[in-house]
């Protein structure tokens, strides 16, 4: 069929890329107990060491959102994972051109305090490392969770050859925006069609700068059933956005490490069934259209 995977050439970058993340895996964890210059690149040494050594202020905890939890062991190498994870996901990408962490997009974390239950900026953290280490100079940050990416963008402010777009509601969390490169605000109650032409302009300024590296907050919360969202994007105009940013990467030639972003609601189930009736239609990967129009290929070849 028109629609099946078979006719989608991505699953095979997919899996080398799955089995290198299973390799990298302990060279990884090994490397982020002497790893604190990733995260100092991005974040102030002095916030990013009273974060690790439990010691924020009541007042810097209260604005994280965590409060006194924010000195829990667990939370603070999990926090740490989450960004090394996203670095992880931004060397898989460049070596086989499209790699996903399943967490990340902690986006309103700035240099020197948390925000918005983020800690530390994964994107950040990742931008900065392959920018040091991985011989790539220019990244762009596509950000299509429901909210401003604030942290990222003023991380980056003055940095030239770093890109920040963000296409997020206008009335929703942070309330005090930071101004991204390109920022795209959206009123409450935008859906597919309106959503996913504003797409199209954002995805066109990032390609005039010239990525040598993407890194995609895919944020699900501008779904119509998020609890906190304020927009009415379907599981199809999520997917067909999701598509957009992905094809463009493609037709650019420009590697894409894609993190997961938020995603909101009380009922798990609402989640489960949502996730059962995107992945239906298409299958592995979630990369052939869930829509009765044919597509073409969507091609990893390139690469």
């Amino acid at each position: 069929k028109d629609t099946q995977v078979s006719d989608v050439e991505v699953c095979g970058p997919l899996l080398r890329a799955a089995a290198a993340a299973a390799r990298l895996h302990g060279e990884l964890a090994h490397a982020l107990v002497a790893a604190s210059e990733w995260f100092e690149a991005a974040h102030d040494p002095e916030y990013y060491r009273a974060f690790i050594e439990g010691r924020l202020g009541a007042e810097q905890e209260r604005r994280i959102g965590f409060r006194e939890e924010t000195r829990r062991p667990e939370l603070i190498e999990r926090t740490r994972l989450e960004c090394a994870g996203t670095v992880l996901t931004a060397q898989l990408a460049l070596r086989h051109g499209l790699a996903c962490n399943l967490a990340g997009g902690t986006h309103h974390a700035h240099r020197d305090f948390g925000s918005g239950f983020t800690i530390l900026n994964d994107l950040a953290v990742a931008a900065m490392h392959v920018r040091t280490h991985e011989q790539v100079r220019r990244v762009a940050v596509v950000d299509l969770d429901v909210h401003q990416g604030d942290g990222t963008a003023a991380i980056f402010a003055t940095e030239p050859d770093v890109f920040t777009l963000s296409l997020h509601c206008g009335k929703n969390f942070p309330f005090r925006k930071q101004p991204s490169d390109f920022d795209i605000s959206l009123g409450v109650g935008v859906s597919d069609s309106e959503y996913l032409g504003e797409l199209r302009a954002g995805l066109a300024k990032v390609f005039e700068f010239g990525p040598e590296l993407v890194l995609y907050d895919a944020g699900v919360d501008v779904h119509a059933d998020d609890d906190l969202g304020y927009l009415l994007l379907s599981h199809a105009g999520i997917f067909q956005r999701d598509r957009a940013v992905i094809e463009a990467c493609v037709r650019a030639h420009v590697p894409i490490a894609c993190v997961i972003g938020g995603g909101y609601h009380r009922d798990a189930l609402v989640l489960r069934d949502g996730m059962h009736s995107y992945t239906e239609p298409h299958q592995a990967c979630g990369l052939a259209s869930a829509s009765a129009t044919p597509h073409e290929p969507l091609r990893a070849d390139v690469w």
